[in-house]
């Protein structure tokens, strides 16, 4: 029999469900298949996770895991209306390569309902608000910035799924139209070049550089931290 104090029976079960989802979006998934999936008897899955709605569950945390780990695997640009175009893509992205589980994640909603697992996301984004807000370049509350982006962002990706059709054109639009609304002309993209090259210049620049007074100074190291 197997041992039910064992967390790697419980990974096997959340691996196979995963997987089984993932596989057949939109389709029911029986408790039997994950437990065959996972070489498993029912009374261990009930061990674990109590329940259907209880695996469901585990596995969309165990989706935005799997997020997180996609979102912490990318790079800063050291921008942070870039960093948010560049997490919509990703969003999307993850989107497409895992309808299964973004269907549990973001599909299944009921009113007044609230996902713990949700929020770590939800945090990310807040704080590139609040840095692109420090920075001046927001025109809307961070509040509202955020909920702009996630509800159109999770929007644009449903229907790509629902639809089992990537729009990129659909996506880049949707994208550019919410930055512009959240940072109106602050959204427009620095070219990489000019970015590294501001970034190296900044670096390098001495406290008062000669020729310059100290006022003149700072507004060149403000426009270069702007670039």
């Amino acid at each position: 029999m197997t041992d039910t104090r064992n967390p790697d029976t419980r990974s096997r079960l959340l691996e196979a469900a995963a997987g089984l989802i993932a596989a057949r979006p939109g389709e029911d998934v029986s408790l039997r298949a994950v437990c065959d999936a996972a070489g498993v008897k029912m009374p261990t899955l009930y061990h674990f996770f109590g329940n259907k709605e209880g695996l469901l569950d585990a596995v969309v945390t165990h989706g935005f895991d799997r997020y997180m780990e996609v979102k912490g695997a990318r790079e800063s640009s050291g921008d942070p209306i870039q960093d948010i175009r560049d997490g919509w893509d990703a969003h999307v992205a993850f989107g497409l390569e895992n309808p299964g589980f973004y269907a549990l994640m973001y599909g299944q909603v009921a009113p007044g309902s609230f996902d713990p697992a949700a929020d770590r996301p939800t945090r990310a984004l807040t704080a590139l608000a609040e840095e692109a807000d420090r920075q001046g370049r927001l025109i809307v509350s961070v509040e509202q910035a955020v909920s702009h982006v996630l509800s159109t962002n999770i929007g644009v990706t449903l229907r790509q799924i629902v639809l089992d059709a990537p729009d990129p054109e659909l996506s880049a639009a949707a994208r550019e139209a919410t930055i512009a609304a959240i940072a109106g002309g602050a959204a427009e993209v620095v070219h990489e070049g000019a970015q590294s090259e501001a970034s190296r210049l900044l670096a390098a620049l001495p406290e008062v550089p000669e020729g310059f007074t100290p006022a003149e100074a700072a507004l060149l190291r403000q426009w270069l931290k702007a670039l």
